[in-house]
């Protein structure tokens, strides 16, 4: 008999990152977990056998604590996933638009929809968790009160949207990672490839410049590159970084070779394919 899969993510039933389950693994058994701490931990002792994880937001920037995630979970990237997000405003059913006097949701869905807020003048009720919101309205029973969650949630809730589609900005999407107890880095050449890695660097004047020049004069593309404190320390900076191709393609190779140089602290988190949603990034031409 196989076992099925189980991936942790952070929230309750019918949040985004369940969606995001469902959408990358359709057959796999999705795992809530209350904080992202213990949707790591799930992964770590084995309770689950990944985990679906938010790091960034299109509109609301870095969503997961990348302290969580990197490095202290020694966990590893193993795939990545893109997902549209679309923000449906629901209520019990008999509730009418009309009728709703406040809206309840996470402070970036909230944040994400201004536009419907101001147009109907709902007062606005920060949760902790879009899907938990929309438990909470559908218990509660209120006509007046609507949530904003994800069309997965209306759905596990039995809520009536009253509007589909109500976020602002029709580019809003979130990026997730897939993270394992082991490394299961792609095979080179295999498609397109990113590999991700933490690093610290030594020390010394301009020691980040020097570190970064390997990627410039080795052409190897840097799509994100982020820095955050270590322990609370305001001079002790990790570096966080994607980058295409494999560590044993020449030009990356050659550029982590200088990296190394100028560290103190280097380690790659994983080597995975591109999503396909990477394709239809397009910078505009000034």
């Amino acid at each position: 008999m196989t076992k099925t899969m189980k991936i942790a993510f952070q929230g309750e039933p019918g949040a985004n990152s369940h969606l995001a389950i469902v959408e990358a693994y359709p057959t796999a058994e999705p795992l809530p977990c209350a904080t992202f701490e213990d949707a790591l931990s799930a992964i770590s002792s084995g309770e689950a056998d990944l985990g679906m994880i938010p790091i960034e937001n299109s509109v609301a920037g870095r969503v997961a604590d990348i302290h969580y995630l990197l490095p202290r979970s020694n966990l590893f990237i193993v795939g990545e996933w893109f997902l549209p997000i679309h923000h449906q405003l629901m209520a019990p059913r008999g509730a009418t638009l009309a009728g709703i006097k406040s809206v309840e949701s996470h402070v970036h869905a909230l944040g994400q929809c201004r536009r419907i807020i101001r147009k109907f003048g709902f007062k606005p009720i920060v949760a902790g968790d879009t899907a938990g919101s929309a438990r909470i309205v559908a218990e509660r029973g209120d006509l007046s009160c609507a949530a904003i969650a994800s069309p997965l949630a209306a759905q596990i809730y039995g809520l009536d949207v009253l509007a589909e589609n109500v976020e602002d900005e029709t580019h809003n999407t979130t990026r997730f990672v897939m993270l394992a107890r082991e490394p299961r880095w792609a095979q080179p050449g295999s498609a397109p490839l990113v590999t991700t890695f933490v690093f610290r660097v030594r020390n010394l004047p301009a020691a980040l410049y020097k570190a970064m020049g390997g990627f410039a004069t080795n052409g190897v593309n840097m799509t994100k590159l982020e820095s955050y404190m270590v322990d609370g320390n305001f001079f002790a900076t990790q570096f966080y970084a994607d980058v295409d191709g494999h560590p044993e393609d020449r030009n990356l190779a050659f550029a982590l070779d200088e990296l190394k140089f100028f560290s103190r602290e280097f380690r790659i988190v994983g080597v995975y394919p591109a999503h396909p949603f990477r394709a239809t990034f397009s910078e505009t031409q000034s």
